[in-house]
């Protein structure tokens, strides 16, 4: 089963264009690694797919629901306010900084959205954070604020965060670019248990290990372009393609 599929997207920023006709898909259970340099438009692609950006041409389908699609006039026309709503509760995202309340507590900041946006009670918005923070081995950090915690410790609340709201889709942005070597473990380290529990994930990402060892897919991005896209063996270990060995060859 298809959970999300891109169609042609294009998008521009005035006359620089950063997402040049990007089409791929992604199963159920799969891990997706988008791996390229910088100002490839990774970002901007896994923004455009939850909503943060929006595209300029092209069809997003995220489990089966469409979230945009071309008029007549080759433009992107979105749905509506609550289907558009509805659609991002498939979607859990984890940016690169954390993007943690400072003001909140870890059980707060794992429970807010719970309440909010899914109308669950205290009661079980908190059993929910409990048994996420004992799986990102959190346990008895409930009160803590997030200046009290590591980098890798803030990132993985911000895990807890996104799969509180049980998302079919987990999408990460660079999650271990602001950690240090060995805070990018604790992290990597959920993620494979994660992929291992077939939890469907898209993940941008400058670790090549994760996308090579991981990854049931690999898409190499440059300037706005998919270059690649195949299994891991494909991209890492047969490519033909003059620049993706450039760039592997750095790794």
């Amino acid at each position: 089963m298809k959970m999300l599929e891109a169609k042609n997207l294009k998008k521009s920023f005035g006359d620089n264009e950063v997402l040049k006709n990007i089409s791929f898909d992604v199963e159920k259970g799969d891990v997706l690694a988008i791996i390229g340099p910088s100002g490839s438009g990774k970002s901007t692609l896994l923004r455009s797919i939850t909503q943060l950006e929006t595209v300029d041409s092209g069809k997003i389908t995220i489990c089966g629901d469409t979230l945009c699609k071309n008029n007549d006039n080759g433009l992107a026309v979105y749905s509506g306010k609550k289907e558009r709503a509805a659609i991002s509760r498939h979607l859990g995202l984890v940016f690169q900084n954390f993007n943690l309340f400072p003001h909140f507590s870890v059980m707060r900041n794992i429970t807010e959205a719970q309440r909010k946006v899914i109308g669950k009670s205290k009661e079980d918005a908190e059993s929910t954070a409990r048994e996420l923070l004992k799986k990102m081995g959190l346990e008895g950090k409930e009160n803590a604020y997030p200046c009290e915690l590591s980098g890798g410790q803030q990132q993985r609340v911000s895990i807890a965060r996104a799969l509180a709201l049980n998302p079919d889709i987990l999408l990460f942005d660079e999650p271990t670019s602001a950690l240090d070597p060995e805070l990018t473990q604790e992290i990597l380290k959920v993620m494979r248990a994660l992929a291992a529990e077939k939890m469907t994930m898209v993940v941008v990402t400058h670790e090549m290990l994760f996308a090579k060892s991981v990854a049931d897919k690999v898409i190499f991005m440059d300037n706005g372009y998919i270059i690649e896209n195949g299994t891991p063996d494909e991209v890492f270990n047969k490519s033909t393609n003059e620049r993706t060995k450039a760039f592997l060859s750095k790794y």
